[in-house]
């Protein structure tokens, strides 16, 4: 099986270049699966996105969370949407902002995939 493409939207790269070595091993593995058409066990769907297009990637290291949020919604890419640390200890849920840069990126991803699409049938 032939892997799938990985585009980084926005700061995603840098952001996940940021992220400490363990979380950033259990995230380039994730993404990988990812890539192969199957999902990570630190891969769970995002809340609020409807269904398994928008996962969320869990990496918790050195007693701090981080996330990595990609789109495996089109059949020849992987887009990865938003590498960030979560900082509540408190709350389980996502913070809005990140959210709202998730939904950000999704449009921007999906913009750039019908313009890939476009330019391949011309």
């Amino acid at each position: 099986m032939k892997a799938k493409g990985v585009i980084f939207v926005g700061g995603s790269r840098a952001d996940l270049r940021r992220f400490p070595k363990d979380a950033r091993a259990i995230a380039g593995q994730a993404l990988y699966h990812a890539q192969l058409g199957s999902k990570h066990i630190n891969a769970k769907p995002l809340k609020g996105f409807h269904g398994a297009a928008v996962t969320e990637i869990v990496a918790d290291a050195g007693g701090d969370a981080y996330r990595a949020v990609y789109t495996v919604q089109f059949a020849d890419l992987v887009y990865v949407l938003h590498c960030f640390q979560k900082k509540s200890k408190r709350s389980v849920k996502t913070p809005p902002r990140d959210i709202e840069m998730v939904r950000r990126r999704l449009t921007m991803a999906q913009e750039d995939h019908a313009r890939r699409q476009k330019e391949d049938l011309s």
